[in-house]
């Protein structure tokens, strides 16, 4: 896609080649706010918060954090398809977690930055 910017330029280009260098691609950005996206409801950040403590199966993670189990269980679907969460089987009982530990300092670091 193609911009005519009919505006003069303020930056010069030696800044203006970096900022392009380092732009991430569209894919990347595009999953980058697929990512927040998937953190944005306030339901699925909770769950976040609760699966980086401990692991817990939906019937124990919809109790804790007085959730209808099939809201719990529907926005852990939407969590896993976003690479967030991933589920262990053991028996009949299905366990969730943090995919990945990056996810909690992400989330740390928004905390810091609202200075909560």
């Amino acid at each position: 896609m193609r911009y005519n910017v009919a505006m003069e330029s303020l930056v010069d280009k030696e800044t203006e080649a970096t900022v392009q260098n380092f732009l991430p691609n569209n894919a990347t950005l595009y999953s980058l706010a697929e990512f927040f996206s998937a953190c944005s409801d306030v339901t699925r950040a909770k769950i976040i918060c609760a699966l980086s403590i401990s692991e817990l199966c939906v019937s124990d993670l919809s109790r804790i954090l007085k959730l209808n189990q099939t809201t719990c269980s529907h926005q852990l679907r939407l969590l896993r398809a976003a690479d967030i969460v991933q589920q262990r089987r053991d028996g009949k009982v299905i366990y969730y977690s943090i995919k990945s530990r990056k996810i909690e300092d992400v989330l740390l670091a928004g905390v810091n930055f609202l200075n909560l």
